[in-house]
């Protein structure tokens, strides 16, 4: 179990997929929706089989449009709000979520901690630095998986290896990405592939974010501008220092007139390092249920039975 690594879900990010990739027909036996539960359940047990972890943990949104950020930048996914779409939309204001998912999320929930998956969440934080806390802070080697593209920021080999399962497209088409995919797919630099992407992603910005990005600047011209520096703060400052020919007139200008967003936007895209995570309890994968009762009464309840076997055989499997 000591070569396997710490795995870290990104569970909205997870089940938000299941929903839209199982159709709401399947249902409990009172006709609700578990649509969402069973294809969240599947896709860790297929995970547990396929890549199995020594500890496990779903990191989990406890608010996913943090004050800082806003106050950082109030179009911070302002756009997902729900019943709103202005640019500065206050924090705590609810995501906009289907109606057929939003009753899901607690069975979720109810289901991890009978089968004795550990959860965590950090206070005013988003998952994404939950993941980034926990995978900076590990002893060992790490395996996110998400289909968020910020998380690729937070690959690296050392002092311990971090991996990011991207999911973006699919379970069946997940790509690998350590330093060296994410150097090679962007053209970052390798040496600090994982803060070169984020940074490219400053520059580049992200409207699925509310990031504006600098206008004019894409995503070669933002990673080739990473790659000339060291820091962030190196390149900001090198943006009012008209002899630094790092930067060329043109993109010089572009930039210039972005200096508030440039000034603002770090701590919007970089995740949390020293989050308050929070965990549920031990995050060594389970042998065996915590609750295995509670477990059953969870699958006939709610029409789990098949996913709920899939995945206590995986688990059982992994921990053989």
């Amino acid at each position: 179990m000591t070569d396997r690594p710490l795995m870290l879900l990104d569970s909205a990010s997870m089940y938000f997929r299941a929903f839209y990739g199982v159709p709401e027909s399947v249902t409990a036996p009172d006709g609700t929706p578990v649509n969402a539960v069973r294809g969240f359940l599947d896709m860790i047990a297929r995970l547990v089989t396929e890549r199995p972890p020594a500890r496990l943990v779903a990191c989990l949104d406890l608010d996913w449009r943090p004050a800082f950020r806003v106050e950082a930048l109030p179009s911070y996914k302002a756009h997902r709000v729900a019943d709103g779409t202005a640019d500065e939309v206050p924090a705590g204001v609810p995501e906009e979520v289907p109606d057929g998912l939003a009753p899901q999320v607690p069975v979720i929930l109810d289901v991890l901690g009978a089968a004795g998956i550990a959860t965590g969440g950090a206070v005013g934080h988003e998952a994404d630095d939950v993941i980034g806390t926990l995978a900076h802070h590990a002893d060992g080697p790490v395996l996110a998986v998400s289909g968020d593209r910020d998380l690729m920021q937070i690959v690296r080999d050392e002092p311990t290896p971090v991996r990011l399962l991207y999911i973006g497209r699919g379970l069946n088409k997940a790509e690998h990405l350590g330093p060296a995919e994410v150097a090679s797919k962007y053209g970052v630099p390798l040496e600090r592939a994982g803060a070169a992407y984020a940074e490219m992603a400053m520059l580049r910005g992200d409207p699925s974010d509310g990031l504006p990005g600098v206008p004019g600047v894409g995503e070669k011209t933002a990673a080739t501008l990473v790659g000339r520096f060291g820091t962030w703060d190196e390149l900001v400052a090198a943006v009012s220092d008209g002899a630094d020919t790092r930067i060329g007139a043109s993109v010089r200008a572009k930039m210039a007139k972005a200096t508030d967003y440039l000034a603002v936007v770090e701590p919007v895209v970089r995740v949390a390092l020293e989050a308050p995570v929070d965990l549920s309890g031990d995050t060594a994968l389970p042998t065996e249920p915590a609750n295995g009762e509670l477990l059953d009464a969870l699958a006939a309840r709610w029409g789990l039975e098949s996913s709920v076997g899939r995945l206590k055989a995986a688990l059982e499997k992994a921990a053989g």
